[in-house]
């Protein structure tokens, strides 16, 4: 079997392929382009987004060697955040889903070509408590969760304000509700659970067992790694959740002040801190995770050290070997993604 990951750096997207147990890293790079998020199309193999700072949002048809502007209807140059419905389609393209800065939210039923915004997240009675703390004049669309049942549900997290949820396809919203974290920075859903959500957040782990109606807050184990940057839920059972985690922003994303670890929960137990086979948590940036779900038990963790991987539902790991450039050891994985 040939494994395929995608790993979003600022300023270029680099493929790591395994092929008869060696693996190879390529690089496509976006000139003078920062990039902010990216998202495969479950739907058409070769098809990749990519959204950027300053430059919109971007197409690749081929895997990422070519790559086009998307079409007209996202207003802002901004694009913090892009998803695709595993489950609704139209036109042989997966519903797209992207998220801007200032916060608005768009939808395209024909593979990006035209989009159409959802007006009604913005008249939510908590928007005027929205700021990202960097930029607190700001906030925006950190993350996009399409539900993996319903094509009518979709949960949004503003970064900083909370999550949200639609249950008409972005017609109207609901607000955020008590025990979610309002910092959210990732959610995400196992498509053999249905009305299970897990919140990865700036304060914690939180997650919903009844779709997003209620939420809880659960912490315990984590001490002060309780910035939480990205989440994987085991593809065999769901009640194995890996976090990557930080003591707060300023020991995450910057190598020279970087102190991250993986924690790890399952069931009702408390979060244990993950080493086995890691780098130290001095110098490591905050990783970016990946479950395999043609590989029962596999995880894969992407940071500035390089590509670790685990057999045993993340227990151990250990590191790809492969060749890790110097530039990527000053920079880090915003974004990992296994084809």
């Amino acid at each position: 079997m040939m494994s395929q990951l995608y790993l979003l750096f600022n300023h270029g997207i680099v493929q790591a392929q395994e092929r008869n147990g060696q693996w190879t890293l390529k690089e496509n790079e976006f000139d003078k382009m920062e990039l902010e998020c990216m998202a495969l199309d479950p739907h058409n193999p070769d098809r990749i987004y990519v959204g950027t700072v300053k430059d919109g949002l971007w197409i690749s048809d081929d895997a990422g060697k070519h790559w086009k502007q998307a079409g007209a209807g996202i207003k802002e140059t901004r694009v913090t955040a892009v998803a695709v419905s595993s489950i609704e389609t139209k036109n042989g393209y997966g519903i797209i889903w992207a998220g801007t800065e200032p916060s608005m939210l768009y939808r395209s039923e024909d593979g990006g070509e035209t989009w159409s915004d959802c007006p009604a997240l913005l008249d939510l009675p908590s928007r005027t408590t929205w700021s990202f703390p960097p930029r607190p004049y700001t906030h925006h669309v950190r993350y996009i969760q399409p539900d993996v049942f319903d094509v009518e549900r979709i949960f949004v997290g503003i970064e900083l304000g909370g999550v949200m949820r639609s249950m008409d396809k972005g017609q109207t919203w609901e607000d955020r509700k008590p025990g979610s974290q309002h910092d959210c920075h990732t959610l995400t859903m196992q498509s053999f659970l249905k009305d299970r959500i897990y919140e990865a957040g700036g304060g914690g782990f939180a997650e919903s067992l009844d779709g997003g109606q209620t939420w809880e807050t659960k912490n315990e184990g984590l001490a002060d790694y309780n910035y939480l940057f990205d989440i994987a839920v085991s593809a065999n059972n769901p009640d194995i959740i890996l976090v990557s985690a930080s003591h707060g922003p300023y020991n995450a994303y910057n190598a020279s002040e970087a102190n991250s670890i993986l924690a790890r929960k399952e069931g009702d137990q408390p979060w244990q801190i993950v080493n086995d086979g890691l780098p130290d948590a001095q110098g490591t940036t905050v990783s970016s995770l990946a479950a395999s779900e043609n590989e029962p038990g596999v995880f894969y963790s992407a940071n500035n050290q390089g590509i670790y991987r685990s057999d045993d539902n993340g227990l151990h790991w250990r590191r790809i070997e492969m060749e890790w450039p110097e530039q990527y050891k000053q920079g880090r994985v915003k974004k990992l993604l296994l084809r």
